[in-house]
């Protein structure tokens, strides 16, 4: 069985890490990546400027509120042994991921839509530039939440904020004055000198992020990913909201999942509803689509959207379609 450590946070800074607790979190953290892989991670804390992919403009920035559905994909040998988007070398044999604009590393929960199986990732990648896709795993990634075979799954990507800062925090060596990391990598001096080696395997887990319909009749249940008994099974104890356990292992809780999702694409959300049904009416001869309205935040919007599609397949020919009218910015969603 894989050895974990638990370590109990007092009390956490959304911004800096202001406390022991906090420091032994972040050292625990690398020190138990350097211990798995034999040396230092080479990997280095990233955002990015903006950057065009295939006539596609992408904006990284930093977004602790991010929570969206779409079609997870994986990739694995053609990567393996490469350099990821912050200097990692990928590993398609150990739980990470790549996304086109969170900041790397950060830690987001991936549920399965179809399955209810969750696992807590860390992103160390740029990607995927297929259109129609949110989400990059690795193979084993896509192994635990049980779409290997599949080749794409609709999920729900939720960014960890706490887990994120924490990690933000150690990338850029954000620490308390005197206290050392193990294992830190000077990646202004020492990158050049060291050997890159893959991502630890290491996984933060804590409480799923449900909608408040979820919350009244959600159940989480620890359970064994079906890969043939090669992940041991880990029994915890109750904790407490301020307890994080951070394992070496690859963790997959169920989740309970609104039945019968459907596939869309939309077009765009806008602010006023007379542009959102200019945009309806000029996509009408592709098929049927709908407007509904939405909040985000203290904004109202208004969404175009074409569907429902039977499968991945049809919602992929159609997001074509779409974009070649002109919105590049239309994508796959699950509702």
């Amino acid at each position: 069985m894989k050895r974990f450590i638990k370590i109990i946070i007092a009390s956490v800074s959304p911004l800096i890490l202001v406390n022991c607790a906090e420091t032994r979190f972040v050292a625990n953290l690398i020190k138990a990546g350097t211990e798995n892989i034999g040396q230092p991670v080479a990997g280095h804390y990233k955002i990015g400027g903006p950057y065009q992919i295939k006539g596609i403009w992408y904006r990284p920035r930093v977004d602790y509120k991010y929570d969206k559905t779409g079609i997870a994909s994986w990739y694995g040998s053609k990567f393996h042994g490469k350099r990821t988007a912050n200097g990692e070398i990928f590993d398609m044999n150990l739980v990470s991921a790549a996304h086109k604009t969170l900041p790397m590393p950060s830690m987001v929960r991936v549920t399965n839509l179809r399955n209810g199986k969750a696992l807590n990732i860390r992103l160390n990648d740029r990607g995927p530039f297929a259109h129609g896709r949110i989400i990059d795993l690795s193979r084993r990634a896509a192994q635990l939440l049980d779409f290997e075979i599949a080749g794409t799954a609709p999920v729900r990507v939720q960014v960890l904020e706490q887990e994120s800062r924490l990690l933000a925090s150690a990338g850029q060596g954000v620490i308390l004055p005197g206290t050392a990391l193990p294992g830190k990598v000077n990646t202004a001096t020492d990158q050049n000198n060291q050997t890159p080696r893959s991502a630890p395997s290491i996984s933060v887990t804590r409480e799923p992020l449900l909608t408040n319909n979820d919350k009244n009749n959600s159940t989480q249940v620890r359970k064994k990913p079906n890969n043939g008994g090669n992940v041991p099974h880990v029994k915890r104890q109750p904790r407490s909201p301020l307890t994080l356990e951070v394992y070496d292992d690859e963790t997959v809780t169920e989740v309970v999942v609104k039945p019968n999702s459907q596939i869309y694409v939309q077009a765009g959300a806008y602010s006023q509803y007379v542009n959102a049904n200019r945009v309806q009416v000029q996509l009408g001869e592709l098929g049927s689509s709908k407007i509904s309205k939405t909040k985000e935040g203290k904004d109202r919007l208004f969404r175009v959207r074409l569907g429902p599609y039977e499968n991945v397949e049809l919602a992929d020919k159609m997001l074509v379609r779409v974009m070649g009218f002109g919105y590049p910015g239309a994508r796959i969603i699950i509702d």
